[in-house]
């Protein structure tokens, strides 16, 4: 079950990057891959634990408890917690942007931002990206960099370049 396991991630994985010439939605194929492989998991039962201290802690808490109890209870849960605390996160984030963008606030920085110079756009937004992510996180500097990118470069592949150089800003910076 376990080499099963790995043949289907890499598969999955495969068709992920493949998006394109394949024509399938990687959302989709991401969320049933995850299933995919949460039901083999399951079907697998103690033979495949990757840390099986903590099910035999479980055990000697809950001595009627069973390999399922425990996934359910505890890994599943721990696996769906953390998650769920990085899709609130991102909606939190994207919904402070797009309020301030809602109400004009990122005219006070593309108002001051004259230059028609490329390079010299670039050292500027990586600059403030990079002193951003200092005060804020890699993630929420990333998303509120590329907000103001989106008023600034018009054209899509530039602006695939900028945030490429915003992502290395931020990461560098926080």
């Amino acid at each position: 079950m376990f080499i099963a396991i790995i043949v289907i991630f890499i598969l999955g994985y495969t068709a992920i990057a493949l998006e394109h010439p394949l024509k399938i939605n990687k959302s989709a194929t991401a969320l049933f891959l995850a299933v995919i492989l949460w039901v083999l998991f399951m079907l697998s039962g103690e033979t495949i634990l990757v840390n099986p201290a903590e099910y035999y802690d479980y055990l000697a808490k809950n001595p009627e408890g069973s390999f399922w109890d425990w996934l359910s209870h505890v890994a599943l849960l721990e696996h769906l917690g953390e998650i769920s605390e990085i899709i609130f996160f991102l909606m939190g984030a994207m919904t402070i942007v797009e309020l301030t963008d809602g109400h004009q606030g990122f005219r006070v920085i593309t108002d001051r931002i004259k230059t028609t110079n490329k390079v010299k756009l670039i050292w500027i937004v990586s600059f403030i990206t990079f002193f951003l992510s200092s005060a804020l996180d890699n993630l929420t500097t990333s998303i509120v960099m590329i907000a103001l990118l989106r008023k600034l470069i018009a054209d899509k592949h530039e602006r695939w370049f900028f945030g490429g150089m915003v992502i290395l800003a931020a990461n560098t910076g926080g």
